[in-house]
């Protein structure tokens, strides 16, 4: 696997990411909380240390996921995750720590 420096920071992260936006099935077929949780512990065998999410994937089931496997894992991994879609009223001001985990 090759590495990046993300920016200014330390973080070398791998060039690959996992994506978890159908990680726990497919389109329409309900969330598969032992698949989800396969594929990202695969995906972290292989090399990969940079994991995508966000709060609407599955109603908020995949970054749960993600959540549970980075917690079991020893390595260090980098998750981004993106918050707001379920804010309502979707306005600037609701955008805060509180809301989006912070």
């Amino acid at each position: 696997m090759n590495f990046r420096r993300l920016g200014k920071t330390n973080f070398n992260i791998s060039e690959i990411s996992i994506g978890t936006w159908q990680v726990g099935g497919k389109w329409g077929s309900g969330f598969d909380d032992a698949l989800a949780e396969k594929i990202i512990n695969e995906a972290i065998d292989s090399g990969i240390n940079f994991i995508d999410t966000a709060d609407v994937y599955e109603a908020g089931l995949s970054e749960a996921a993600v959540g549970r496997v980075v917690r079991a894992r020893s390595e260090e991994i980098f998750v981004a995750t993106k918050c707001g879609r379920q804010i309502n009223p979707h306005i600037n001001e609701n955008y805060t720590p509180e809301i989006c985990g912070g």
